[in-house]
């Protein structure tokens, strides 16, 4: 996956945009923000700013994950994209008007 989800990270990070992704993706490159790990050499415990920066990275990748779950769940044309690969930007986006009226 991740050679495959690279390529299409690094346009939205030059473009200035936040790119979150998880400990898979260490050493990604400049613009996509990992989870901070300790040093390997050194057994001590990560100090308070890299833990909160941390906690805050997983609570955002969390909501972000939990919104592509629901859209996955609820609206069965974004379990496969293979409809319309170019156009699966305007589906996401009409599945979540909808979504929010919904609720």
């Amino acid at each position: 996956a991740r050679l495959h989800a690279l390529p299409a990270l690094y346009p939205a990070a030059a473009a200035g945009l936040v790119v979150l992704a998880d400990i898979g993706y260490l050493g990604a490159g400049i613009g996509i923000r990992t989870p901070r790990r300790p040093h390997p050499d050194i057994p001590s415990p990560l100090d308070a700013d890299t833990r909160t920066y941390n906690r805050l990275l997983r609570a955002t990748r969390a909501l972000g994950e939990r919104a592509a779950a629901e859209l996955k769940q609820r609206w069965r044309a974004l379990r496969h994209v293979t409809l319309s690969p170019g156009r699966i930007g305007a589906i996401t986006q009409a599945a979540l008007v909808l979504n929010n009226a919904w609720r």
